[in-house]
């Protein structure tokens, strides 16, 4: 029996179209990482999508990236609202963001916009 001989480009190609995107929405996980750096509170008040505050924004698509990637950790806040979730920017999302933000800053303006345009 003769196996197939895949190339690495095109197994990547097979891959890319068949999976999604680690990051749905780049500028709000940027914006959301620059946030959580600076201190700010991640609330999950809800399962239903546009369930999580930062900053008095709603975080649409981020949450589940920065949960399943550990750069961010729950803790208890006992003045908080019974039923909702708080989650602050984990050691390894500090490590993550500094990077990432730095990254960000260096493309070009007009780069950013248009990401923020497209997603």
């Amino acid at each position: 029996m003769r196996r197939a001989i895949v190339e690495p480009a095109q197994a990547h190609c097979e891959f890319a179209m068949t999976s999604r995107r680690i990051i749905p929405d780049r500028a709000e996980f940027i914006d959301a990482l620059r946030l959580l750096r600076r201190g700010h509170i991640l609330v999950r008040a809800s399962h239903e999508p546009g369930g999580c505050l930062l900053d008095g924004g709603i975080v649409y698509h981020s949450y589940p990236t920065l949960l399943a990637y550990g750069l961010i950790d729950e803790f208890h806040n006992p003045r908080g609202f019974p039923h909702a979730q708080y989650f602050r920017i984990s050691e390894r999302g500090r490590e993550f963001a500094d990077r990432a933000c730095q990254a960000w800053q260096q493309r070009p303006l007009l780069q950013r916009m248009a990401v923020r345009l497209t997603g």
